[in-house]
């Protein structure tokens, strides 16, 4: 089980690893969503910004209405951030539920593709 500080920690990692991600901005340079990140065995709540592709920010609790969420156990939501699953295969398997927009779920999926292309 991930704490609220280690999900913190690889929320961080997460933003810098996209933010600097060339190919990724440019091909999400239209997308701003809200996305809430609901780990389902401690309960916490994570809210993250994202602005025409960047990451502007993100913190412990849940915001406002959300464009996405994404829910899954703490541990799950760590290794994904940090790089260390792929949540596609997570997905697949039902051990990380999305709700969104079709449209949403293939850039998510996207973003999978291009961050985690070895995982």
């Amino acid at each position: 089980m991930a704490t609220k500080d280690e999900i913190l920690e690889a929320l961080a990692d997460y933003q810098v690893q996209c933010n600097g991600n060339a190919r990724l901005r440019r091909m999400q340079r239209d997308w701003s969503r809200l996305i809430h990140f609901f780990a389902e065995d401690t309960g916490d709540h994570f809210t993250m910004d994202v602005v025409k592709g960047e990451i502007t920010g993100f913190e412990a609790g849940a915001r406002s209405v959300p464009d996405i969420i994404v829910t899954t156990v703490s541990e799950n939501l760590c290794d994904m951030f940090w790089g260390d699953l792929n949540p596609s295969r997570k997905y697949l398997d039902g051990e990380i539920r999305v709700k969104a927009s079709q449209e949403d779920v293939v850039r998510l999926d996207a973003i999978t593709m291009i961050i985690w292309p070895d995982v």
